[in-house]
């Protein structure tokens, strides 16, 4: 049996995380996560208000994906997480402990970032 895998998509926003993310779980039959929906409501209403999230804004949002890849991975799934997670420290947050983490960053021109803004 192979080992099971989280695959973190990650680049700015209109990069194709989740359009990606989604053809690729489905193709390698894993789980899709799309970190969007996993921020808490007080992040929500800051992002919505056009607010920047802090660090300590992000990091129980990542504290919680990455329970959830733990989760998924003890659990012997494969899955696949659509998430900026352009910092280090973020990167550091999602794969601690965890070995079976991988990135992958998706890189867009700015035309092709334009047009899909």
């Amino acid at each position: 049996m192979d080992q099971p895998v989280a695959i973190v998509l990650m680049g700015v926003s209109g990069s194709g995380k989740t359009a990606v993310g989604t053809r690729l779980a489905e193709k390698l039959n894993h789980e899709f996560l799309d970190a969007d929906n996993f921020h808490p409501p007080a992040n929500i209403e800051k992002m919505k208000h056009g607010i920047a999230l802090t660090d300590e804004d992000r990091f129980p949002w990542l504290r919680n994906l990455h329970a959830e890849l733990a989760s998924r991975l003890n659990q012997g799934k494969s899955v696949i997480l659509a998430c900026s997670a352009l910092k280090e420290t973020y990167r550091t947050i999602l794969a601690e402990n965890l070995s079976q983490v991988r990135f992958v960053y998706l890189h867009v021109d700015k035309a092709t970032l334009t047009e899909r803004l």
